[in-house]
């Protein structure tokens, strides 16, 4: 038997302020996303803004449904959004801010391992990184250069 370990790098800002202009921006579009959630069963709201390679902004938030399992992810609704409108631009940024309403999060939040599939998803089809900042309402921020250090091993069609 053998061990490998594995490790993950991440940039930690101690807030909002420290993040680059453009990025500031693009987390004030997840967080106006994220004020857009439809969360009325677990209060817990999520926005999402993606850069995309022609310069478009897609935003998506979190929509529940009382049949749990039919809701959808912020992170997902802007990627499909995305795909669906925008099918030859890369995903090049994203900025995620979840919180929930009755205990606002100051702890960075990451993508859900749905999201992290869907994003590595288009990581592989684009072949290229899609750089992921991620907060909850207020305090540290945490970026990511590329999904694979959220999800090391991903599932790839080479697998089918």
């Amino acid at each position: 038997m053998k061990k490998i370990k594995i490790e993950a790098e991440l940039e930690v800002y101690e807030d909002f302020s420290e993040l680059p202009q453009d990025i500031q921006q693009l987390m004030k579009d997840a967080f106006a996303a994220r004020d857009s959630a439809y969360a009325p069963y677990s209060e817990f709201h999520v926005g999402a803004a993606l850069l995309l390679s022609n310069g478009e902004i897609v935003k998506g938030s979190n929509q529940e449904n009382a049949a749990y399992p039919s809701g959808l992810c912020a992170e997902r609704t802007a990627i499909y959004y995305a795909g669906a409108n925008f099918p030859d631009e890369k995903l090049e940024v994203m900025a995620i801010s979840a919180t929930g309403k009755r205990k606002p999060s100051t702890t960075p939040i990451p993508p859900c391992g749905a999201c992290r599939q869907a994003i590595a998803e288009y990581e592989v089809k684009q072949k290229q990184p899609v750089v992921i900042y991620f907060m909850g309402a207020s305090g540290k921020v945490f970026k990511s250069d590329s999904l694979s250090n959220l999800l090391p091993f991903i599932f790839t069609q080479e697998y089918l």
